[in-house]
């Protein structure tokens, strides 16, 4: 499994005095781009192929509180990814310096064309990359249908 270590700074409080929502994301969002850079998919090869990612969804569950002072461990898993790598999902958990698991992170993306401005399909070299990285022993292949299970959709006004 993938982890990062991090310091729980003062500006990752909140006015409770435990990491902010925001704190999470960050951390979570971090660790994703330093996983994706370690399997050589970071910046330089999304922008060789106009690729960015898009995040759907985050879900964030906490357990015990996250205090300054001593630090965290974040992991990375990849959960799921559509046949032609177009979906994806990650799980993030928190430990704290005992390690235990004190909150969980899940999200969902897609890959978009930067210059088209749409879901595609991975570049077929980044798509080799993409299923050689280490899966979750959970891992599932996605459906369109999976970005959605939450049951949101968008509602207009007139």
């Amino acid at each position: 499994m993938y982890t990062k270590e991090f310091d729980v700074r003062w500006s990752d409080l909140d006015a409770n005095r435990h990491m902010a929502n925001s704190a999470y994301q960050n951390f979570m969002s971090h660790t994703r781009m330093a996983f994706l850079i370690d399997n050589d998919f970071g910046q330089r090869e999304m922008a060789q192929y106009e690729t960015g990612p898009v995040i759907f969804n985050e879900n964030i569950y906490y357990f015990k509180e996250i205090h300054q002072g001593k630090p965290i461990t974040v992991s990375c898993e990849v959960t799921g990814m559509s046949e032609d790598g177009s979906l994806f999902s990650f799980r993030h958990n928190f430990y704290d310096y005992k390690g235990r698991n004190v909150a969980r992170g899940l999200m969902t993306g897609a890959w978009m064309n930067l210059r088209e401005r749409k879901i595609t399909a991975l570049h077929h070299d980044l798509h080799v990359k993409i299923k050689n990285f280490p899966m979750a022993g959970d891992f599932k292949i996605m459906s369109k249908e999976d970005t959605r299970s939450h049951g949101e959709i968008p509602v207009d006004i007139k």
